[in-house]
């Protein structure tokens, strides 16, 4: 069971995030936080898995949050506010994703799932932008990519173009236990903690141009 702490200033919001949630048979809301003082209170003492999170809060802002909360659980950043400014300092900050409020049901949940796994999940709307702005950010992409073998690339290239361990499985012909041992091989070998990290290594490489 993922357990999720949903901190949100708005009641309706917090409620409605928890019905989701409560909703899939994995998942179950262990407390809601209004900002962002009580979201660290509540997350020393129930220690979730999750912490959804929005950005405008009172007394303490989500970002300024962001990183006493990611020392004990992961962090799926949950806002109206698309700037650029907020995806970089929000997955700068240790954040697991980065979600806008209208994303639907189906993303929220699948960003916990895949936060509680390890994983990264950003809305599709943000994701090439986030790709372009780091791939002009940093030039060190190549020689770090080229330490990749010939079939940690190719997997790499397909987590980078959205598929799943399952396609990527069926697509290249090798067992799901295999594709997971190459997934840890590649975010070693690149220093990535997840697959939007391998997914920027490899953009800012040009391997995917």
């Amino acid at each position: 069971m993922i357990r999720v702490l949903v901190a949100d200033d708005q009641d309706m919001v917090r409620s409605g995030f928890a019905m989701l949630l409560d909703a899939a048979d994995d998942i179950q809301v262990v407390a809601q936080a209004a900002d962002g003082v009580q979201a660290i209170t509540l997350t020393e003492r129930h220690r979730p898995d999750v912490v959804l999170l929005d950005i405008r809060m009172p007394r303490l802002d989500g970002l300024s949050a962001l990183p006493r909360l990611a020392r004990t659980s992961r962090v799926v950043v949950v806002t109206t506010f698309e700037e650029d400014a907020y995806v970089d300092q929000a997955l700068d900050g240790g954040a697991s994703g980065f979600l806008l409020k209208d994303a639907g049901p189906e993303l929220l949940i699948a960003g916990v799932r895949a936060a509680a796994a390890g994983d990264a999940l950003i809305s599709p709307g943000l994701t090439l932008r986030l790709l372009a702005r780091r791939a002009r950010r940093r030039a060190d992409g190549p020689d770090v990519v080229s330490a990749l073998s010939s079939r940690e690339l190719e997997v790499a290239q397909l987590v980078a173009q959205g598929w799943t361990n399952q396609e990527i499985s069926e697509e290249l012909h090798i067992s799901l236990g295999t594709v997971k041992t190459h997934l840890g091989s590649i975010q070693k070998r690149l220093g990535a903690r997840n697959r939007v990290e391998i997914a920027a290594a490899l953009w800012r490489a040009g391997t995917m141009d």
